[in-house]
């Protein structure tokens, strides 16, 4: 029993996981992509249509990062290029992924999926408790711990990740250094929205293998609120994410408890749990102005 809950905490919390350090990357260059959302639930509705056309999972994951990239390319063309508002953008592409994938998935809706498998290594996936949790996950599980590493690594111990800081902390000052502002947050956001689009192919070919419109049911916002939660650092999204994981694992094995709590309160502790959060994290102004990015949602016209 304890073991299965482990299991579907750590299930819950990888496409968190997942989306917020592809959004944490974004946020680092300056970028603010409030469309996490729309490029997560159009990943889904695209992994599920091509895994159902080809027969093929891996195909669905290869074509959600794509769709999840090529949406993040729509958002960079609008802020980077037209210096759109960055807000008003983001809630744009949310919306218009939300409306895109209703109507692409109409067709989809009811028809059995094609689950991603998990790995089996023989022996160790046999140990009591540990065994199928570590050794028994699906790929996009170790894939999304190999991403914080990666990503950690890559902020703090390369010179890319250096520049990606800086040109989130004062793009002004690296525009004068000769750095390629423009370019490289296209770069981060375009790194974002693959992520955001292999999280939504997870819901849709892992977490629940079938496709249900708007079944992203919000992590995007969640996601984008972990990257605040963690104050822009990957290992303390991964803490997060698993937190916020492990909460909505709750409030799903209290209602099938029975606790005398009406379900749709249990089912907003998680959205609840991120209020709360972010509230608790504004009280301390320091902590915050110290980590986020200067730049943050400013807009960058090179020469001006």
């Amino acid at each position: 029993m304890f073991e299965s809950i482990l299991i579907t905490i750590a299930t819950a919390a990888t496409p968190l996981l997942i989306a917020s350090i592809g959004e944490l990357v974004v946020e680092r260059s300056g970028v603010l992509n409030l469309g996490v959302e729309g490029m997560m639930v159009m990943g889904a509705v695209t992994g599920f249509g091509v895994t159902l056309a080809t027969g093929s999972p891996w195909l669905g994951i290869f074509a959600a990062i794509a769709v999840g990239a090529l949406f993040s390319l729509l958002f960079g063309f609008l802020t980077l290029t037209l210096v759109t508002n960055q807000v008003a953008t983001g809630l744009a592409l949310t919306l218009l992924g939300l409306g895109l994938s209703g109507m692409l998935g109409e067709g989809f809706v009811g028809q059995p999926g094609i689950k991603l498998g998990n790995l089996d290594i023989p022996f160790l996936s046999d140990l009591p408790v540990i065994g199928r949790l570590i050794f028994g996950q699906d790929p996009v599980f170790y894939l999304s711990i190999l991403l914080t590493v990666g990503v950690a690594w890559f902020l703090f111990r390369t010179r890319a990740g250096l520049t990606l800081r800086s040109v989130g902390d004062n793009h002004g000052s690296a525009h004068a250094l000769g750095i390629n502002v423009i370019g490289i947050r296209y770069l981060a956001v375009m790194f974002g929205g693959a992520c955001a689009g292999l999280a939504g192919a997870y819901l849709s070919l892992v977490y629940t293998p079938q496709w249900i419109e708007n079944m992203t049911a919000g992590r995007g916002w969640i996601a984008l609120a972990l990257v605040v939660f963690a104050s822009w650092r990957p290992w303390r999204v991964l803490a997060g994410a698993y937190l916020f994981g492990a909460v909505s694992i709750g409030q799903l094995h209290a209602q099938a408890l029975g606790i005398g709590v009406p379900s749709q309160l249990l089912s907003s502790l998680p959205y609840l749990a991120t209020i709360v959060v972010l509230v608790l994290i504004s009280r301390n102004r320091r902590l915050t102005m110290v980590n986020t990015p200067a730049s943050l949602g400013r807009p960058f016209v090179p020469d001006r």
